[in-house]
């Protein structure tokens, strides 16, 4: 069972975003660590980049796979995560904690289009 955490938003293509006022913070979900396996390298945008939901702002690699990441909501970079440059397997220990990306949201009504928790357990079949 992947862990979902309640009051997130979750993409298709497995994404989720935290909101914090007009900040998201946006990473990847539980399940799709789990399906990526051990994390060797995320490939981040610059802060003060522009990122546009269902657009790609990076990428995370592992031992068995490179896949994209898609943003999940429009917005301003504000901050990456420094950390994931030098320990990429932080995404593998706790994939809520060790966010990617924080964005100032530029459009809030986006949100709606993303699922919740109970949807997205649906949606992964869990």
């Amino acid at each position: 069972m992947s862990k979902i955490i309640e009051g997130l938003y979750y993409s298709e293509s497995h994404e989720y975003v935290k909101v914090e006022g007009n900040i998201g913070f946006i990473g990847i979900s539980d399940y799709a660590q789990h399906e990526l396996g051990d994390v060797v390298y995320v490939d981040m945008p610059e802060v003060d980049d522009e990122v546009s939901a269902g657009e790609e702002f990076g990428a995370v690699e592992s031992v068995k796979a490179a896949s994209d990441l898609i943003s999940p909501v429009s917005g301003t970079v504000v901050e990456i995560n420094e950390a994931l440059e030098d320990e990429p397997g932080l995404v593998n220990k706790d994939s809520y904690e060790n966010w990617i990306i924080k964005v100032e949201l530029s459009d809030e009504s986006e949100l709606e289009k993303l699922m919740n928790a109970e949807a997205y357990k649906a949606f992964i079949g869990e």
